[in-house]
């Protein structure tokens, strides 16, 4: 077995137990940590089986089955970008609703108690 996949096995490995450490921990919501998990364990199946790729490359028709990798990580990245603008927007609508809703409420408060003082 050449050394770069002992390598590639090892830190395979090493980022799934980081990233079951992160879900134990409460540190990575389950949602994500699926993703994570899948692309870990992607890595781990290649990094084994080296031929893998090839057969992939041909069965995709990639002239250079390596880029395959590259144009998979790049696609992927690109998608959980856009999931996470979505989330994010998602929150900051949230955040304002929830701000205007304490507004209203102190104002409310303050109306009562100068009623109450009255």
């Amino acid at each position: 077995m050449p050394r770069i996949q002992i390598i590639t096995i090892i830190v395979s490995l090493l980022l799934l137990a980081f990233i079951a450490r992160l879900i134990i921990k409460g540190k990575l919501r389950e949602e994500y940590a699926i993703v994570w998990i899948l692309c870990t364990l992607l890595l781990v199946v290649f990094s084994f089986w080296r031929e893998g790729l090839d057969v992939l490359g041909r069965i995709m028709q990639v002239y250079d089955p390596p880029n395959l990798v590259f144009t998979g990580a790049i696609a992927a990245v690109l998608i959980y970008l856009l999931h996470l603008s979505v989330v994010v927007s998602k929150l900051q609508e949230q955040n304002k609703r929830l701000t205007q809703e304490l507004a209203n409420m102190k104002a409310e408060q303050k109306l009562k108690e100068k009623e109450d003082a009255e």
